[in-house]
């Protein structure tokens, strides 16, 4: 697994089997909640083969504004770093192959690191790519329609609507099953 990341880290052989050797392989089952928004992050997880959503509860209906795939990791960053409650949740949209590293691992591996550019550059790119997607996802429910977003969806991230199931979906756009639905049937109509 972690072999496609050796080429990012220019550490000795001997560092990188000791940082690998911190991450633990669990499997999960789908619609298994990893951190439940309100409590405090203790692990950060690699996904080796799976799909994970991020989501928050807003008056009792869950709202979902990120995926996670293969090779991505994912943590409620905020709350990892600082011990502070989670402002959302993690949850398996499908079985799941994960590895974890908790706080205390992560410590020591950025400090030993992070006089490293390549990979200070490394860690960068992934914090500001997450920023970056959720930007993007933050204006996208603001400037476009739901078509637009749906449309978008289509384009730019087909896997998502080939493996996340359409409930997810139209939390993620911002509208209903039924609205997503009418959104779908539209677009199939020949003009």
């Amino acid at each position: 697994m972690f072999e496609k990341f050796r080429k990012n880290f220019p550490v000795s052989v001997e560092k990188w089997e000791e940082y690998t050797g911190y991450f633990h392989q669990i499997q999960v089952p789908a619609r298994t909640v990893l951190l439940r928004e309100g409590d405090i992050s203790r692990k950060a997880y690699l996904v080796e083969k799976g799909c994970l959503r991020v989501w928050f509860n807003r008056k009792g209906e869950d709202i979902t504004f990120q995926f996670f795939f293969e090779n991505r990791t994912v943590s409620s960053i905020e709350s990892f770093r600082n011990s502070v409650p989670s402002l959302f949740s993690i949850e398996t949209v499908e079985p799941c192959t994960l590895w974890w590293i908790d706080k205390a691992s992560i410590d020591k591996i950025l400090e030993e690191v992070s006089a490293i550019p390549a990979i200070r550059s490394q860690i960068l790119e992934a914090l500001f790519g997450r920023t970056l997607d959720y930007m993007k996802h933050f204006l996208s429910l603001i400037r476009d329609t739901p078509q637009e977003r749906y449309e978008n969806l289509l384009t730019q991230n087909p896997h998502i609507v080939q493996r996340v199931p359409q409930h997810y979906i139209a939390s993620y756009l911002g509208v209903s099953r039924v609205h997503l639905s009418r959104i779908k049937a539209k677009i199939a109509r020949p003009n």
